[in-house]
């Protein structure tokens, strides 16, 4: 039963207790947050230390929220324990939560939802003095434009997959979205503690729930929960931020890391247009370079100013085109660099490491044209029978990857151009993989994938359109 106000616990002590004051302090923490190549989360993961100390972060975190036409009405709050310890998940009684800044209703029917379903248990006693979910509560009724409900969780001893359990019952439509509140790592020195967020941030682009724990991030759990639906619903993960305590003038001996993330669907997902025009003359100059030098792969050069979605870790597909014909087409399933890494990288490929196509020459270049194709993270889908393999497939939509033990093969979802037929689709990709199309049934893997397309012809962009990129003899410094 919800009732009562569950008042701040931290007020004057991880932030001014004056909302003036606190209102000013997350205003001008904004002027640090990050550009965040206009991504659309419905996830975001952000810190929670004192305001002074991560307020940028958690500011490029929840700035996409910020701009929406339509704001969120209701933000689900999952934060880690840190004064308590208990088993599984908590939900506190107060039918609202005070903070200088005014009060916030509680999510009434999630509320109920969880503690029904024993998805949580609703108590008290661990919410006292507790300050990961209050942290993020107070920048988002600065930053937020208008009225939301909430909804805290927080998360003792538990699982990714019982977190998981309980977001998939308060997940939502568009009016819901999800704030997972966690530093990341503590108390190493500042060189050490950026080489581990790094490594860390890598791990969550990637989807890879099982590298995370508590030396890389005290909400470990909360984002274990978080990537386990991102991988369920086809989420893309982007970092956006990553800072340290020592950034704004903490003891650079003994640092805590701060990161930003955010998770938006990939069917919907998309790249800003100065983003996709960076990428296409990126690839391009890379394959220019690999034609003057007989197909030798340059570096690619980067510096901070990358916009974090070319920065992030994604699996993408190059494909040239000589009018109606294939002229190269090569890529990479999982994510291994950044995306702007990978384009460069797949188009020289494309260009000159695809067995079925003899490599270019610098005259063929002019009449080329150049598809991106990004991959969300692949997903398992039925293959038991043919039948079922067809039937989860949607035409026009789904890439397809087949494989069984060394033999495995890929279409993109162009593909559906030439082969509409859902059966000959699956039966031409067994083909490619060496298998035999009549033998679905007989230890087939099947996943299924997305892409975010787009191209341009063929053209050599000038030194001053790759900024802040460089194309470099591999090797050179």
């Amino acid at each position: 039963m919800l009732s009562a106000v569950h008042p701040a616990q931290v007020a004057g002590l991880f932030y001014p207790a004056e909302p003036d004051a606190l209102r000013a302090l997350i205003a001008d923490m904004r002027k640090g947050a990050r550009p965040d190549g206009g991504v659309a989360p419905k996830v975001v993961v952000a810190p929670h230390a004192g305001v002074v100390y991560s307020g940028s972060v958690a500011a490029t975190a929840f700035s996409p929220w910020a701009r929406r036409t339509e704001p969120p009405r209701r933000i689900v709050i999952v934060g880690p324990a840190h004064r308590a310890a208990f088993r599984g998940l908590a939900l506190h009684p107060a039918v609202a939560w005070s903070t200088p800044l005014g009060e916030v209703l509680v999510a009434r029917d999630g509320h109920v939802r969880l503690a029904e379903a024993r998805a949580a248990e609703v108590d008290a006693r661990p919410f006292a003095r507790e300050h990961s979910l209050e942290m993020h509560l107070v920048m988002l009724q600065a930053m937020l434009p208008a009225p939301f409900e909430i909804l805290p969780i927080l998360v003792g001893e538990a699982s990714p997959a019982q977190v998981a359990a309980a977001l998939r019952l308060v997940w939502g439509g568009p009016e819901t979205v999800i704030a997972i509140s966690s530093d990341l790592s503590h108390f190493l020195d500042q060189g050490r503690a950026r080489a581990l967020d790094d490594e860390t941030g890598r791990r969550i682009e990637g989807l890879d729930v099982g590298a995370l724990d508590g030396r890389r991030a005290c909400g470990y759990l909360p984002i274990g929960g978080a990537l386990t639906l991102a991988a369920e619903r086809d989420l893309r993960v982007s970092g956006l931020h990553l800072a340290t305590s020592s950034d704004v003038g903490a003891d650079s001996s003994r640092v805590v890391g701060y990161g930003a993330f955010a998770m938006e669907y990939a069917a919907s997902a998309r790249l800003q247009d100065a983003d996709r025009a960076l990428l296409l003359s990126t690839a391009m100059a890379a394959l220019a370079w690999a034609a003057r030098t007989g197909g030798r792969k340059p570096a690619i050069r980067r510096d901070g100013r990358l916009s974090p979605a070319l920065a992030s870790l994604r699996g993408t597909f190059v494909t040239l085109t000589d009018g109606a014909r294939l002229r190269g087409c090569i890529g990479s399933p999982a994510p291994r660099v950044s995306l702007i890494e990978d384009v460069a990288m797949n188009a020289v490929q494309a260009g000159f490491g695809d067995p079925r196509f003899a490599p270019l020459t610098e005259t063929e270049l002019e009449g080329l044209e150049l598809d991106v194709s990004i991959l969300s993270h692949p997903r398992p889908i039925p293959a038991a029978s043919e039948d079922a393999l067809v039937a989860a497939l949607e035409p026009d939509r789904d890439g397809l990857i087949l494989g069984k033990g060394r033999q495995r093969a890929l279409f993109l979802p162009s593909v559906w151009r030439q082969v509409a037929d859902g059966r000959a689709f699956v039966r031409h990709l067994m083909r490619k993989a060496g298998l035999d199309p009549t033998m679905v049934a007989t230890g087939l893997e099947a996943q299924r994938f997305r892409v975010e397309s787009f191209g341009a012809p063929f053209r050599r962009p000038a030194a001053a359109e790759l900024a802040p990129v460089r194309i470099e003899e591999a090797g050179a410094r």
